[in-house]
């Protein structure tokens, strides 16, 4: 009786011991950053993904998301994390050339058929690599948008089409690709995008669908090459000093939210919206159109030498390019998402 009054007792202590622990845990408050308009579909996801962060730990985390690029530019979004100006920030590493040569393979041309199967593609496999290539930062999770493609103001059917062009790339891997294709690029976030076509500065823009009227781009391109060219790899990422800041609690909360899980949650909504966008685009004064077997196999034998480029970057990290692209392509055909 008494052994077992004693042990009771204890695991009562243990109970009362871990709630008064909690109850201890500091308020804290989070800043979120996200360079897209309030109204863009990633917001949203962003502010349940918070909301579900607060539950977990029993209230004492809140977080106020800055969309419209409120806190900083961006292409210094990475930095706003590193730095503490947001706690959290969501990051294009594309928008930086030569910074993330492991990510950067992920932007390569023809790897990715959806943006589902392929944000858990992508985070299951950039888990590997993200401690060394963004140590800066504490990483959370990997996504992309649904493939993209080229949007003109004229129609563009083969490479060979692409020299003398100026294009606006969305990643430094396909600004390479516009580069070897005998194009210029303009560099230009999606916010600035509209501006720089409507004054002549670029002549097309590679871009996913649900997007274009977003940002307004479909008063000014009007043309529309239907192929996964390429999609864009996101990262949601942490400053590491809030990071450690936090009780044991709150740590967990925080990694329990930092998943391929909650990566396929965030961006799923977005990606639906993408996907839509082809039918937002097919109205008069647009064109829609595909490319023959024979024009698709000219752009991939065009931009096969891509990869080659990638991987004596990555070289340079000290990683095995084949070893790293191997592991990409086998999570693609794991989730469903490859070409």
């Amino acid at each position: 009786m008494r052994t077992a009054f004693t042990l009771t007792a204890f695991a009562a202590a243990l109970l009362l011991s871990a709630g008064a622990a909690q109850a201890e845990d500091k308020l804290v408050t989070l800043k979120l950053s996200s360079w897209v308009p309030a109204q863009h579909p990633l917001n949203p996801s962003l502010l349940a993904w918070a909301e579900s962060l607060k539950k977990a730990s029993n209230n004492t985390i809140t977080a106020t998301l800055f969309p419209s690029e409120q806190l900083g530019k961006a292409f210094d979004h990475y930095d706003m994390a590193r730095d503490g100006i947001s706690d959290f920030s969501y990051v294009n590493p594309g928008y930086q050339p030569g910074r993330f040569p492991i990510m950067a393979g992920a932007s390569l041309p023809f790897l990715f058929a959806n943006a589902k199967g392929g944000t858990a593609a992508i985070d299951a496999w950039y888990r590997e690599y993200a401690a060394q290539e963004m140590k800066d930062v504490k990483f959370c999770f990997a996504f992309v948008h649904d493939p993209g493609t080229f949007h003109a103001r004229k129609k563009i059917l083969l490479p060979t089409d692409i020299r003398g062009m100026k294009i606006r790339p969305a990643t430094s891997t396909i600004g390479q690709m516009v580069t070897a294709l005998g194009g210029t690029n303009v560099q230009a976030s999606a916010p600035e995008s509209r501006d720089m076509l409507e004054r002549g500065v670029a002549d097309a823009i590679t871009f996913p669908w649900g997007s274009i009227p977003l940002f307004g781009i479909d008063k000014v391109v009007r043309f529309h090459m239907d192929v996964p060219l390429y999609v864009t790899p996101f990262v949601w990422v942490m400053n590491k000093a809030k990071y450690d800041s936090l009780a044991p609690g709150q740590k967990r909360a925080v990694d329990d939210h930092c998943t391929t899980e909650w990566a396929e949650r965030v961006a799923s909504p977005w990606a639906d919206f993408e996907s839509g966008g082809h039918t937002k685009l097919a109205q008069p004064g647009h064109e829609i159109y595909k490319l023959t077997p024979e024009q698709l196999k000219a752009w991939r034998d065009a931009t096969a030498g891509g990869e080659a480029q990638w991987a004596e970057a990555v070289k340079k990290t000290g990683q095995d390019p084949k070893k790293v692209m191997e592991t990409l392509r086998s999570n693609l055909v794991k989730y469903k998402a490859a070409l």
